[in-house]
């Protein structure tokens, strides 16, 4: 893989299960962020010593994802359990990407093209199991929310899809 076409490839199959979720800068459709709640967004399922680490850097853009997505959605403290195990399955999908990008990175070089679709399937297939546990996470959480809370939830994601939209519209204008 090209050393400009890796990282890109990396970060879009790293950021899609966590930002297919929320939006990561305000968009004219939406009311500006709420102040941060009351409570700290939850560390309860923090990345373990024990599990593969992401890099300081996607860590830190992991990271700020949650807490902005915590503060948008306007988490209670009563809800933080279920955000706790949203937030960890973030995490998790994360890592499980980052690994999975790393270990096609390395392999890449020796690949034949068969290899080379085959890879990639892999990686499509973790993407989609992680879009699963994500959705399962997600839907527990949002099953909890009052009435308000969720067409808050829905405002971020429905905003999150139509900057997604104009941003490949964008791409494909500017690449033809």
């Amino acid at each position: 893989m090209s050393p400009r076409i890796a990282p890109v490839a990396f970060a879009a199959l790293l950021t899609l299960p966590a930002l297919a979720y929320a939006q990561t800068t305000n968009s004219p459709s939406t009311a500006p962020a709420a102040p941060p709640a009351a409570t700290a967004p939850s560390t309860s399922a923090a990345p373990s010593s024990t599990s593969p680490t992401l890099s300081k850097d996607i860590q830190a853009k992991v990271e700020a994802h949650i807490k902005q997505l915590h503060t948008q959605l306007k988490i209670t403290q009563n809800e933080e359990k279920d955000w706790g195990e949203f937030a960890g399955v973030m995490r998790a999908n994360a890592r499980d990407m980052q690994s999975a990008m790393q270990e096609r990175e390395q392999q890449y070089p020796s690949m034949n093209a068969l290899q080379n679709m085959e890879s990639y399937q892999k990686l499509a297939e973790t993407h989609a199991e992680h879009l699963e546990k994500l959705v399962s996470a997600f839907q527990t959480l949002y099953n909890a929310l009052p009435d308000e809370q969720k067409k808050v939830a829905d405002q971020v994601f429905k905003a999150r899809a139509e900057s997604h939209q104009h941003a490949s519209a964008a791409a494909r204008t500017h690449t033809e």
